[in-house]
């Protein structure tokens, strides 16, 4: 049973921020620095949400991809600590292998550009005006043409190319080719400025800063403390309760998935029939499996590539992403120079996209078998880069869409949120109630860490405005 929270002052807070993800770490800093009372709760142990580690002896897993857009140390450096930023590095490679094409690259626009007209033998006007387009989208854009109909456009007939340019995209947070191209665009574009970065020190050193930073600007950080309501007195926040307290406040920022934000915490009749009939229709997005590989003390191996893109499947087809099959997996790898340890520590992480009904109905029995077979299957997949891969390790974990439902309370263990309309609902919460605001993965282009932590900012903002205007009836 969860205790109840104590020293939770008589007249709360100001803002009460519901889960500890990059978005609502970022927005619960940002709202502290400007004056605020702020309470941040997490129902897990340790907070980072999906950008989140955890130790097995002398390991130390990543659960999340390890890398972002260059945006992500502006986004440090203006929010959290030049400290912070600094610690941001680019990755020497990203590689790709598979049927269709095997090759490494720095995943910029020059290094992409020239692999696409050199090697794939595309016309250089079209490389350009492909990345023009993309380079001039935003939300607000027509949402009509999709992934599929964006490159039909520019490279028609060329599956290896949209493999190329998509695959990354499909595993980092859920797109398909269905999707509107905005989904794509927005996200693509940002990688493709100066490559792909990573946290020197790894998530462990950046979620430390971060409780650091938070606790020293005030912020009251409890952890083991679920929210269970939030409660609503003439359409406007009044208080939450939290592991059983009720804690009074001016506002309330989900960092939650947001169905179970307006579904669960608030309650369908807090809401307009029009904005329910939004949220009925909105998607919950896949789910992940990964497995966490740690070596033996003085084992180690040649450099095979930062982030990893390896599929068997013939062609690039979304769906066979997130098929049981598995033919589909991303390694991120952590050499002793992203992760110093003494000694030096190598460890890996296969990442695969997966479906929540593929494992959701699996005996104990069954499930224990179907974890042990996704193991094999993926030294099996390793072995390709790291022979002899089963002789030098010493620890081997599984995790499935069950285990991260189970640790982010999130819907079929969503890992990417919602799909696209998602994010127009997210973005209308405090117009149907005042005072609650919600910023999480959502709409696809939210996702991943630097879209969290931008929108963790967006909403801050919001959210300031509200409490500046001091509304309460």
């Amino acid at each position: 049973m969860s205790k109840p929270l104590k020293n939770i002052p008589s007249d709360g807070y100001d803002i009460v921020v519901a889960g500890g993800g990059l978005g609502g770490l970022t927005s619960a800093n940002v709202l502290a620095k400007a004056g605020y009372r702020v309470l941040l709760v997490e129902q897990h142990f340790q907070l980072g949400g999906l950008a989140s580690y955890f130790k097995r002896g002398r390991h130390i897993f990543d659960v999340a991809l390890h890398g972002f857009p260059i945006g992500m140390k502006k986004t440090l450096r203006k929010y959290w600590s030049r400290e912070m930023a600094d610690h941001i590095v680019q990755v020497r490679s990203v590689r790709f292998d598979n049927p269709q094409f095997s090759l490494d690259t720095t995943f910029t626009k020059e290094d992409f550009s020239d692999k696409l007209e050199r090697e794939f033998e595309l016309e250089r006007s079209a490389v350009d005006a492909f990345y023009a387009e993309l380079e001039s989208m935003n939300y607000y854009d027509d949402r009509s043409m999709t992934n599929r109909e964006l490159f039909e456009k520019y490279f028609p007939g060329r599956n290896d190319v949209v493999r190329l340019l998509m695959e990354p995209i499909t595993y980092a947070n859920g797109s398909t080719l269905d999707e509107p191209a905005i989904t794509y665009g927005i996200v693509f574009s940002n990688f493709m400025s100066k490559g792909v970065y990573t946290f020197q020190g790894g998530t462990d050193v950046m979620i430390d800063m971060m409780k650091r930073e938070l606790r020293g600007n005030g912020v009251d950080v409890r952890v083991a403390a679920k929210l269970e309501k939030v409660e609503v007195e003439k359409g406007v926040v009044a208080a939450v309760v939290v592991n059983g307290t009720r804690v009074p406040c001016r506002a309330v920022m989900s960092n939650g998935n947001i169905l179970s934000t307006i579904r669960d915490w608030v309650g369908d009749e807090h809401f307009s029939h029009a904005f329910l009939e939004k949220v009925s229709a909105t998607r919950l997005n896949n789910s992940s499996c990964q497995v966490y590989i740690g070596f033996k003390e003085g084992e180690g191996f040649d450099f095979i590539g930062d982030l990893l893109f390896t599929s068997t499947h013939p062609v690039f087809e979304p769906e066979a992403v997130v098929a049981p099959e598995r033919t589909s997996k991303t390694f991120s790898v952590y050499y002793p120079s992203i992760r110093p340890a003494a000694p030096p520590d190598y460890t890996v992480v296969a990442s695969m996209n997966a479906n929540f009904a593929d494992w959701a109905e699996f005996s104990d029995e069954e499930y224990k078998a179907a974890k042990n077979d996704m193991v094999d299957d993926v030294l099996d997949s390793l072995e390709k880069y790291i022979p002899g891969v089963r002789d030098k390790v010493d620890h081997l974990e599984a995790a499935t869409p069950r285990t991260f439902k189970r640790y982010t309370l999130h819907g079929g263990g969503a890992s990417f949120g919602t799909k696209f309309e998602g994010l127009d609902v997210s973005m209308r919460l405090h117009d149907e109630i005042g005072g609650l605001f919600h910023a999480g993965s959502v709409g696809i282009i939210m996702s991943g860490w630097l879209g969290a932590a931008n929108y963790g900012v967006i909403v801050a903002n919001d959210v300031d405005k509200y409490l500046r205007r001091g509304f309460r009836d």
